[in-house]
This record gives structure tokens, sequence and C-alpha cells, in this order.
């Protein structure tokens, strides 16, 4: 199996920084896409920032501008720098990754277990 983990959330006031990363593990043979979504409570999950192995890059008009999406594929790790936070960034950030694993030669979505960001003054 694949697992994805999710670390670097926190409470901040409004304007500043956090840096997420999701470090995946398992039977990867692969990973394709990874990407950041974002669910606030009694909310729509809405999608954030989509990476491909590649390195390209798209991002939810809401974040253009202030959020950077990376990856370092050596270590199966996507990241998301956050800048310039509001308090309508508050909510739980869950990682995703489509993986071809060592039993399979198809790809599979797989997601981290979620972190909780909070801006508030």
């Amino acid at each position: 199996q694949v697992q994805l983990v999710e670390s670097g959330g926190g409470l901040v006031q409004p304007g500043g920084s956090l840096r997420l990363s999701c470090a995946a593990s398992g039977s990867i043979r692969r990973i394709y896409a990874m990407g950041w979504y974002r669910q606030a409570p009694g909310k729509q999950r809405e999608w954030v920032a989509t990476i491909t192995r590649g390195g390209s890059t798209n991002y939810a008009d809401s974040v253009k501008g202030r959020f950077t999406i990376s990856r370092d594929n050596a270590k199966n790790t996507v990241y998301l720098q956050m800048n310039s936070l509001k308090p309508e960034d508050t909510a739980v950030y869950y990682c995703n990754a489509e993986v071809v694993t060592t039993e399979s030669g198809m790809g599979y979505d797989y997601w981290g277990q979620g972190t909780q960001v909070t801006v508030s003054s």
C-alpha cells in the first residue's frame, strides 16, 4: 500500500506564512501528479494546487500569487509554501498523489490524513 503523511500546519496571524510538506511511502514505482486540497468545516472540499512530475504547476485563483507548490521526486515529497495568509485560508489541507505501485502499472489516487491550518488574529 501507499501512505501519504502531511506536516507543517499550525496557527498563524493574517499575513503570516506556513510551509506544508507531504511525504509518500510504500510500494511506489512512480508518482505522477501531486497536489493539495483544503476543506473548511461545513464547506465543500476545494482544489488548491497541482504539480506534475516534470514540475508544471496550476493554482486555484484564490491562492495565485500567494502559494507555491513544489516537489522533490527523489524524496517522494510535495510542498506548499503559503504566504500572505488570510482568514479564508483556514482549513484542513490534504495532500494527494497519483501513484503507480510496484504491483501494478496503473496509476491510482491516494490521500493523506490532512493537517490543520488556522489563520486568526
